[in-house]
């Protein structure tokens, strides 16, 4: 798809102009009030200039949209909350098509169910299902949105005990390319809900999301220990012995970073690289103190574990992650953390080339292997850990030294890994999407290929319909 109208720019607003009588949002042009700060996303890297902005209120204003790009031949660009690390919610001379003011949700205690429009963030989307003491698999930032984290497949704090975002997907209501809405669910259009669940914004528009809920909370046991880099490998040694045998109700994450200036981290460990092991218990607060009672043995250098509020622990990494930061990361996924693996990470781990930069290692297992690589297109069941290489920096100067470490970083660890890489983790379009999708790619083309056969929703890690 292009953006080019024949008739030039003048046309194309003259066009954009007539589609604002036809919706409820609000559409937005270059030059208007709200536009530059309408074109940015969260990464701050990404500076694109899109021929028009709609905010979109209703399902209604999605389908004028799509209908609108594909009768002119406009790229389309989806955008919830603005998240996506490679920038996939703006574009250059297209249509964002932005669904962050679609923030119902409806939540039923009863059936343990919530139906949520795509705008919401996970704060929002925990605040209404915390009031019932319920909860779903979601995000480690708060402020990321619910629609490309599901859409991608979704790991957090409650991976292990109740699987993936999309293992909690039970049905969606999408606006196709065509521009007709469909439900998606195990008995409709079951190809296409089982291609939603991990084939990231491929196929259409999700405009309500339904999820099954769990008890959690509202409180958990949880928080992270910190212990000096140098400290590194002893740590690890220690971490995958107690992580093999631990139950599905604690989550865990490895993570490498610079220590912050904050009240809770000594002066003079401040600035220093730390190595820190963050968990999330949602059994009992007495058995999550015995449960850690192997890491808090390694005598850590600040414990911040004990019971928490979920929602606080669901925004722990908030502060690490400001909207307007710049970013660039890389992913893959481990079967095992053996000692030449570690040895590799400690060593990239300690050559970080911005105070912001971090390597996560996401514990898996549990409920997440227990789904068929099959059963969904997210086909990666069998690892054990997802790391990601989190490259963020402030200074435009530190840009090429921050992005080439990740790819450095990426390639030394690339031995020890399964091939595979995560779509949410991403920091730029990929032509190896295959390592996206596995023995699954095959499947997702003839997917798309019936839904978007012109490949309207290219704006993504894009599996294409040929």
């Amino acid at each position: 798809m292009g953006s080019n109208l024949g008739g030039g720019f003048e046309a194309l607003i003259s066009k954009l102009v007539t589609l604002k009588g036809l919706i409820h949002g609000e559409l937005i042009l270059p030059g208007e009030a709200g536009y530059d700060e309408g074109r940015w996303v969260w990464n701050g890297m990404i500076d694109r200039h899109p021929a028009a902005i709609l905010y979109c209120v209703d399902e209604h204003d999605v389908v004028a949209a799509v209908r609108f790009a594909r009768e002119n031949g406009l790229t389309i660009a989806i955008r919830g909350g603005g998240h996506n690390v490679a920038g996939f919610g703006t574009c250059d001379g297209g249509l964002v098509v932005d669904l962050s003011r679609m923030k119902k949700i409806e939540v039923d205690p009863e059936a343990m169910v919530a139906r949520v429009q795509p705008g919401l963030t996970w704060a929002e989307f925990d605040k209404a299902t915390q009031k019932h003491g319920l909860a779903t698999t979601g995000g480690l930032v708060s402020t990321t949105g619910i629609s490309g984290l599901t859409l991608g497949g979704g790991v957090g704090w409650l991976v292990r005990k109740y699987g993936m975002t999309i293992d909690n997907l039970i049905g969606a209501e999408v606006v196709t390319a065509s521009g007709e809405k469909i439900r998606a669910s195990e008995t409709e259009n079951q190809d296409l809900f089982w291609a939603l669940r991990g084939g990231g914004g491929n196929f259409g528009v999700v405009t309500l999301f339904e999820f099954r809920l769990h008890r959690v909370g509202p409180q958990v046991f949880g928080g992270p220990l910190f212990y000096p880099i140098g400290r590194a490998s002893e740590v690890l040694r220690t971490y995958i012995r107690w992580a093999s045998s631990l139950p599905d109700e604690l989550t865990s994450l490895v993570v490498f970073l610079t220590a912050p200036p904050a009240p809770f981290i000594p002066a003079e460990l401040q600035g220093t690289k730390m190595i820190a092991i963050a968990t999330c218990y949602t059994g009992s607060l007495r058995d999550g103190e015995n449960l850690i009672e192997p890491l808090r043995g390694l005598k850590p250098a600040v414990d911040l574990a004990g019971p928490t509020p979920y929602v606080g622990l669901q925004s722990m990494f908030d502060a690490t992650a400001p909207r307007g930061i710049n970013a660039y990361w890389r992913s893959l996924y481990l079967k095992q953390l053996d000692e030449p693996a570690v040895a590799r990470l400690v060593d990239c781990a300690s050559n970080f080339k911005s105070p912001f930069s971090q390597i996560h290692i996401h514990q898996l297992g549990g409920a997440v292997s227990r789904v068929s690589s099959k059963d969904t297109a997210f086909p990666h069941r069998e690892s054990q850990y997802l790391m990601n290489i989190v490259g963020l920096w402030m200074e435009p100067s530190q840009a090429e030294g921050v992005i080439q470490w990740v790819k450095t970083t990426w390639t030394s660890l690339a031995p020890h890994s399964t091939g595979g890489e995560y779509a949410n983790f991403m920091g730029e379009p990929i032509e190896r999407v295959k390592a996206i999708y596995g023995d699954n790619y095959q499947r997702l083309v003839e997917i798309k290929r019936k839904y978007d056969p012109h490949n309207l929703f290219h704006i993504n890690q894009n599996i294409k319909p040929v």
